[in-house]
């Protein structure tokens, strides 16, 4: 005996609910926040005197990307960049840093913002009385006092071997003793000696030669995949900008009139756009 009559069916048994899950629909749902953007830019307007140079720019720049901002001279790039670090207030919109408007912020509170950003300058802008190392090693010694100095030693070494500087060899010598290339690898160990988490780079293949332009777009990639670095880069550049680029923005006239990837930028029809990109798709068919 099974205890069971197996001539007996048993009915089916309604599913078990709840009643707290039965309430959500789809316009109730709440869908888990998305993190910031390391930049977010609404709506940003800027004008001088009579003269609007931002005209609504809208852009959004993910954590651990590189986007380049291209366009012809005179377009609002380096007024566009300026706004990203607080440098300009606009005349209205918004730039938020991880999540934060800083164009509500106080100078106390932008210069922790700022904490968060590192500059390579078109030229590399090093000190030409100091050492390669002592460049590298300047922003800590101003700025991180708790840092004895067998940890500064140890954190430009090790950002000089990140860039292929050799430091015993090359850290010794003075910015006029080494190579354009080398100067850049240089600039790019000091702008991230302080672990921003953004870095920002004015043009910086501007007058170098192909070799040395790759050496540069390879040292952008290399701070992306080790460090896990945001980079914007204000460039005209456009192999470069093909090469390294995940977002291209592409601003004409104070707005952004391209945004995406290299294919996008080649397939759009604005008529400033294909005349940008007409001589370098010439070379490159």
């Amino acid at each position: 005996m099974t205890g069971f009559d197996d001539d007996k069916t048993v009915p089916d048994q309604p599913a078990p609910t709840n009643p707290a899950l039965d309430a959500i629909t789809p316009e109730t749902a709440v869908m888990p926040e998305r993190p910031p953007y390391a930049v977010e830019v609404k709506e940003l307007r800027k004008t001088f005197g009579t003269r609007e140079v931002l005209k609504g720019i809208n852009l959004q720049i993910e954590k651990g990307s590189v986007a380049v901002v291209l366009g012809g001279s005179g377009m609002g790039k380096s007024v566009l960049m300026k706004h990203m670090i607080g440098l300009l207030k606009p005349t209205s919109g918004s730039v938020l840093i991880d999540g934060e408007d800083i164009t509500k912020l106080g100078p106390l509170e932008l210069k922790r913002v700022r904490s968060k950003f590192g500059m390579v300058f078109q030229q590399a802008a090093l000190f030409d009385s100091m050492t390669n190392y002592d460049n590298v090693a300047f922003p800590l010694r101003e700025h991180r006092k708790d840092m004895s100095v067998a940890q500064i030693d140890e954190r430009v070494r090790y950002l000089m071997n990140l860039f292929s500087l050799d430091p015993d060899i090359l850290g010794p010598r003075f910015p006029s003793e080494i190579s354009g290339g080398q100067r850049k690898r240089v600039g790019l160990a000091r702008a991230v000696a302080l672990e921003p988490t953004i870095v920002l780079y004015d043009e910086p293949t501007t007058g170098l030669d192909p070799i040395t332009t790759d050496q540069v777009d390879e040292m952008i990639l290399q701070a992306k995949q080790s460090l896990g670095i945001t980079s914007i880069v204000i460039s005209h550049d456009i192999a470069s900008a093909f090469k390294i680029a995940d977002q291209i923005l592409f601003v004409f006239e104070g707005e952004i009139v391209v945004r995406g990837s290299k294919e996008d930028c080649l397939a759009s029809e604005h008529p400033f756009v294909k005349q940008f990109f007409a001589t370098w798709t010439a070379k490159n068919a």
